[in-house]
C-alpha cells in the first residue's frame, strides 16, 4: 500500500530526488548571479530583480515537469514570464532579460548544467561590458526641454525660427497651451544646443521675442525603453 501511495506522488517520472533538485539548485544560482550583473548600472525594480533570480528554477521546473517536452515547456514558461508586461510594458531590456533567465531555466531542466553555467556567464559578462563602455548610449547633454510663455500678439510658429537656427542644430514644438484668459501661449518644445555654453545666449535672445516672460530650460532624461 505505501509503496502505491509512493507510486502516485511521484507520477511516472523517473528523476531521482538528486536529479531534480541538483537542476532547481544550479538554475536557482545562475538567476541570482544573473540578477546581480543585471543590477550594474541598470535602473530596476525590486520586485523585477526578485523575478528574474527566480525565474530560471520556474522554467526548469516546468521543463522537468512535461517530461522533456520542449514545445510544451516552452509554451507553459512563455506565458508564465510574459505576464508582467501585459499591465506594465516593459523596457527592450527587460524584455531580453526575461529571455535570457528564461532559456538558463530550458537548459537547466534538460540536464545541462555546464552548458547553462558557460551561458550565463558570457551573456552577464556581455551585460557589464556593454553597461560599462555605454554601447548604444545617446549623448543627452545638449538635449533640453525649453519651455516659454508668449504674449498672445506673438506668432509664435516663425517669431523664433532665427534664434533655434543660431544657436541649436534641431528643435520641435512639443506643446503649445493658453493660460492667463488666453493673453498668455506656454510653449514646450524639445531642442538640441549646438554647445553647452550656448544656453544663456539663447535664453537672452528668446527674452528678447518673448516681451521677457517666463522660459525655463531643463535636461531631457534618456529615455527608458530605449535602454539596451
Amino acid at each position: 500500500m505505501l509503496n502505491d501511495l509512493y507510486t502516485t506522488m511521484m507520477g511516472n517520472t523517473t528523476v531521482s530526488y538528486t536529479g531534480f533538485l541538483l537542476p532547481i539548485a544550479a538554475s536557482l544560482v545562475l538567476g541570482l548571479l544573473f540578477a546581480m550583473a543585471y543590477m550594474y548600472r541598470a535602473r530596476r525594480s525590486k520586485s523585477f530583480i526578485a523575478t528574474l533570480a527566480i525565474l530560471p528554477c520556474v522554467v526548469c521546473v516546468v521543463i522537468m515537469a512535461v517530461n522533456g517536452n520542449i514545445g510544451a515547456g516552452v509554451a507553459v514558461a512563455g506565458a508564465f514570464s510574459l505576464i508582467r508586461f501585459r499591465s506594465a510594458p516593459g523596457t527592450a531590456k527587460e524584455i531580453v532579460a526575461i529571455f535570457i533567465a528564461m532559456t538558463a531555466g530550458l537548459l537547466c531542466g534538460m540536464g545541462f548544467l555546464i552548458y547553462a553555467a558557460i551561458f550565463v556567464l558570457i551573456l552577464s559578462i556581455v551585460l557589464i561590458l556593454y553597461s560599462m563602455i555605454g554601447f548604444g548610449e545617446e549623448d543627452n547633454s545638449l538635449r533640453k526641454s525649453l519651455r516659454i510663455a508668449v504674449p498672445e500678439n506673438v506668432d509664435y510658429t516663425k517669431e523664433f525660427d532665427e534664434v533655434f537656427s543660431e544657436y541649436t542644430t534641431n528643435h520641435r514644438l512639443v506643446t503649445a497651451k493658453t493660460a492667463g484668459m488666453g493673453s498668455v501661449f506656454k510653449l514646450s518644445y524639445d531642442i538640441t544646443l549646438k554647445e553647452a555654453s550656448v544656453e544663456k545666449a539663447l535664453i537672452d535672445a528668446l527674452r528678447c521675442r518673448n516681451g521677457n516672460l517666463e522660459i525655463q530650460l531643463s535636461v531631457i532624461m534618456p529615455r527608458e525603453n530605449e535602454e539596451l
